[in-house]
């Protein structure tokens, strides 16, 4: 079993009896697992982040109407599925935050998107692994708030990996 199966194992326990998961206690009887993509190594980047040199704040509106402040701390550029690709990440005192919504949004993925917790690696450098990406808690109980995907981090290109929408 993989680092990446171990998570996902855990995950899914979490879900299914914790008293904090996510789920109501309807959607726990009949819970089995959440659904992802296979593990796509080539999505597993290590990138230079070019920061911005103002780290400007920002309001992030959420899913329930308020609105949650972050600081725009640099962009990332990749290439996936032979298309360009930059990324704004974000700080908010926790640590780096990256929400993206990919092309598959609304089909295979979560339509207002998906999150990523970010590595760095020192000197300039971040671990980013799709694999990890998971969806917010609003995304299986709209009691939850989370933040929406600003349009910067919206992309065409698809990310298949990480977590898939939940039915």
């Amino acid at each position: 079993m993989t680092e990446l199966d171990r998570f996902r194992a855990d995950k899914d326990r979490f879900f299914a009896a914790d008293a904090h998961s996510p789920l109501t206690e309807d959607q726990k009887r009949s819970f089995n697992s959440l659904r992802y993509f296979p593990e796509n190594r080539a999505l597993r980047l290590k990138v230079a982040i070019e920061e911005f040199p103002t780290k400007e704040a920002i309001t992030l509106q959420t899913t329930t109407g308020a609105a949650q402040i972050y600081t725009r701390f640099g962009r990332i550029k990749f290439r996936v599925e032979k298309q360009d690709v930059a990324l704004t990440i974000f700080t908010s005192g926790n640590g780096f935050f990256l929400p993206f919504a990919d092309s598959l949004a609304g089909s295979e993925t979560y339509g207002a998107g998906r999150y990523l917790e970010l590595e760095p690696l020192g000197k300039g450098k971040f671990l980013v692994d799709f694999n990890y990406a998971y969806n917010p808690y609003c995304a299986y109980n709209e009691a939850w708030s989370c933040p929406v995907t600003p349009a910067e981090n919206r992309l065409k290109a698809p990310i298949r990996a990480g977590e898939k929408i939940f039915h």
